[in-house]
């Protein structure tokens, strides 16, 4: 991939309560990035987002976590791109997927949201769908389970205990996919 900075964004909802709910996945890889960009995050108050700037594979890397509910990252993650110009092949989003069995990682650029308000609100934002994924399995909810309220519990106590281990491993798929490209990374993690 090129060495144009990248925005690395990984989604979730503001506070305790959610802290540590399947829909936060996305905020949890993302600290695992930031401890390995050995930094803390910061305001950016032009866009209504945590982020920090450094490099991640060798890599100019804006990682960033907007401050807004899940539904509303669409505008944070649009001003953070703006700000910092950078274009939609450039974007990485990192999201739950209830779509993937849960541990299971995958990388897709573009396509549709699959229900999924944050990535909705994303691409209603910047105007494309055109941007990166990095899908993180959380698996389906079960029996009749309304899929908003699945979202929004905790791990089960047999998810927590692989938890970490997940996480690293989606951290590794993004710096992978940030050092080799979308197609090669598709081909080792795939």
């Amino acid at each position: 991939m090129s060495e144009d900075t990248a925005l690395v964004v990984g989604l979730g909802n503001p506070g305790p309560q959610y802290e540590k709910t399947r829909h936060n996945i996305g905020f949890m890889v993302a600290g695992v990035l930031a401890g390995r960009m050995g930094a803390k995050f910061s305001a950016h108050k032009k866009s209504g987002a945590d982020i920090i700037q450094g490099r991640l594979e060798g890599r100019p890397t804006i990682l960033a976590k907007p401050r807004s509910y899940m539904n509303l990252s669409g505008g944070a993650v649009a001003g953070l791109a703006r700000f910092f110009s950078v274009d939609p092949d450039n974007i990485v989003v990192i999201h739950d997927e209830l779509d993937l069995d849960f541990g299971t990682v995958r990388f897709k650029q573009g396509g549709g949201e699959g229900g999924h308000n944050g990535l909705r609100s994303i691409s209603s934002s910047l105007g494309t769908k055109d941007y990166l994924r990095t899908r993180i399995g959380i698996g389906r909810p079960p029996g009749r389970m309304d899929p908003a309220s699945y979202v929004l519990k905790p791990f089960s106590s047999v998810e927590r205990k692989e938890l970490d281990i997940l996480c690293e491993e989606a951290a590794d798929a993004v710096e992978l996919l940030l050092k080799v490209g979308l197609e090669a990374a598709q081909n080792r993690l795939h």
